[in-house]
């Protein structure tokens, strides 16, 4: 009976183990990592948050550099800062929503593609 075991112990160690060479080359593993980083902005401000959430928020571009002034500030301001801006509350939650995630490092806003002439 423990010969028994023992066979079923160690093929199930050799079915579970993966050599590490056919973990590195398995298909579709590579597209959760991203080997150009050039495609995100490196220095980001009010201006290139915004118009990198798009969906019409850039247009409180003007209003929200004149009022806050640093991107760090807009990261950090609450709802009601922005209502007494006079910013729409699909747009609000736009700019919450976005800043949250930009603090958590989930998202950046992304370079414009360079138009050739």
């Amino acid at each position: 009976m423990a010969m028994a075991w023992r066979q079923i112990i160690t093929n199930t160690k050799r079915a579970v183990s993966i050599p590490t060479q056919q973990a590195i080359s398995t298909p579709g593993f590579s597209r959760f990592f991203s080997k150009s980083s050039s495609r995100y902005i490196v220095k980001v401000g009010i201006p290139e948050f915004l118009n990198g959430i798009g969906k019409g928020v850039e247009a409180h571009v003007a209003k929200l550099e004149s009022e806050i002034g640093d991107f760090h500030k807009l990261l950090v301001t609450r709802t009601l800062k922005l209502k007494k801006l006079g910013i729409p509350c699909q747009q609000r939650k736009l700019i919450l929503k976005y800043a949250h995630k930009y603090r958590l490092g989930l998202w950046r806003p992304r370079a414009e593609p360079v138009k050739a002439k």
